[in-house]
Parts: structure tokens; C-alpha cells; sequence
């Protein structure tokens, strides 16, 4: 039985390859990669001849099974993405819960990461945190997400695209408050920056100048104390006297209190009969 290695590449200074990341590239049989002509660079620099296959968001479900049967004949094979730690907001998942579930080994060779090194320079807490990743395309799913984390007391840390980051960032001043963040750009490259300001200014700053790289942000945890029941309620019932349907009382509850969807609906409902 073979071992799948997930090895963590640079997110910008090739400096940061780990001499065991390499020798493990340079030792297996095979590598997977999330783009190859992207890790070819790599290649070209450490002098890694290790043949290359690729295995991305289009072709993973398909890939898995052929991966799986090649480590069971006992070829070791290293699993990389286009920068950072595999399976982290990258391929890689799926493959590894199908190795576990096999009974296949698989070995961290760990390294960056965008979401840790953000934290540690951040200047807001580290000794909790929730990784979101990307916020979800569809704006409906994504205010819902947005809701979802909204009481969180963990620091939250969560990628951006840069043309998406102005719109992003002011709907997450309105959903979770215009708490303090630090948007961390292009780590480790020579243009890195470190932005420390609030929610809705850097929603604004970005709004007149969009920012340029690869965006990390990191955002205090709530600071609130837990909303009761009872003031849940007084909103719902508030809600529905202004004529609001159970369905809209339902979502605003979900916002603004981080209720569970079955719960926010129940209120909203008693609250529209009661009116």
C-alpha cells in the first residue's frame, strides 16, 4: 500500500519550500497538482523531475478513484496545489476522505499557509479562530453564510477575490457589524501589505481603488452577548406589526441574531399570528 503525502507549497517567496517538501516531492512517483503548468515553476527552481498529473475542481470526482487504486498497488504520491496547504479552499478533500475511508495513509508535509501566517501578523486574537474560505458566489447563499458566522466570538478568517473584495466587505459590515479587520495582500511576495482599519472603511477604501493580489481577511469575533429568546421575540413581533411576512420576519431574524433557520421561522410565524 502506497502513502499519499499532502505537501504545502509557497504563497509567493519560493523561500518558504521546506527542505522535507522538497525531498518528498523528489521521492514519490507520482505528483498531482492543481495546475501543472503553475507548479512546473517549482519544478524548474528545486530541480524536481517527478512526473506531474493534474487534478483540479473540474476533474476531481472523476481522478479520485484512479488515485486511490494507484496508492493500493504501492506508489506513493504527493498531492500539491497552486500555492499553500492542499485540501485548504483547494482540491484535495475528497481524495483524502477516500484514503482514509481505504485505509490509505496520509502524511501532512505542512508549510504555508495564507490563513495562519495572516492571523499571527493580524493583531487580533489568535487563541481562536474559524476558517470560512471563500465567501459563496450567489448572494443569497452568501448572506446566509454571512449570518451563519455572525456570532461567532472566534477571530474569523476568510479569503477574497480582489474585484469582489468592496462589495464583500460592506456586506459583511452589515451583517456582522463594523467590527475591526486586517486585510492582508499579497503575503509573503515583495508588495505584501498589512491594512488595519474597520469593515466598512476598508469596504470603502476599496470601493474608489480595488485592491490587486490575493486578499486574506481577518475580522474580530462578535463581542456581543448572546441575544435571549425574549428580545428575539419583541423583534419578530415588532417585524410583523410593520406588516412583514413570516417569510421576511424569518430572514431578518436570521440575520440579526444568528438564529437557526427552523427557529427563526417559528418565531416569525407565532409572531404574524399574534398580530
Amino acid at each position: 500500500m502506497g502513502i499519499l503525502y499532502l505537501v504545502a507549497t509557497p504563497i509567493g517567496n519560493l523561500e518558504d519550500m521546506t527542505f522535507r517538501a522538497i525531498r518528498t516531492l523528489k521521492e514519490v512517483d507520482v505528483v498531482y497538482a492543481e495546475d501543472t503548468r503553475h507548479t512546473l515553476k517549482l519544478w524548474s527552481h528545486f530541480d524536481i523531475r517527478t512526473h506531474l498529473e493534474s487534478l483540479h475542481e473540474h476533474n476531481e470526482k472523476q481522478r479520485v478513484e484512479k488515485i486511490v487504486e494507484e496508492l493500493k498497488s504501492g506508489r506513493n504520491i504527493a498531492l500539491v496545489s497552486d500555492a499553500g496547504t492542499p485540501a485548504i479552499s483547494d482540491p484535495g478533500y475528497p481524495l483524502v476522505r477516500a484514503c482514509r475511508e481505504q485505509g490509505i495513509d496520509v502524511v501532512p508535509i505542512p508549510g504555508a499557509c495564507a490563513a495562519v501566517a495572516a492571523l499571527s501578523a493580524s493583531g487580533l486574537p489568535t487563541d481562536r479562530f474559524v476558517f470560512l474560505g471563500f465567501p459563496p458566489e450567489q448572494q443569497s447563499r452568501r448572506r446566509e453564510w454571512l449570518a451563519e458566522s455572525a456570532h461567532q466570538r472566534a477571530t474569523l478568517i476568510a479569503y477574497l477575490s480582489p474585484h469582489k473584495a468592496a462589495g464583500q466587505l460592506s456586506e459583511m459590515a452589515e451583517i456582522w457589524g463594523d467590527r475591526k479587520a486586517v486585510l492582508c495582500r499579497e503575503l509573503t511576495k515583495m508588495y505584501e501589505e498589512f491594512v488595519q482599519s474597520d469593515l466598512r472603511n476598508l469596504a470603502a477604501a476599496f470601493s474608489e481603488s480595488e485592491p490587486k493580489g490575493e486578499l486574506t481577511l481577518i475580522v474580530q469575533g462578535a463581542v456581543d452577548e448572546p441575544v435571549s429568546v425574549d428580545t428575539a421575540a419583541e423583534r419578530a413581533s415588532e417585524l410583523a406589526s410593520g406588516g412583514l411576512s413570516v417569510r421576511d420576519i424569518s430572514e431578518q431574524l436570521r440575520l440579526e441574531f444568528g438564529l437557526k433557520r427552523k427557529e427563526a421561522y417559528n418565531m416569525a410565524l407565532e409572531a404574524v399570528s399574534k398580530t
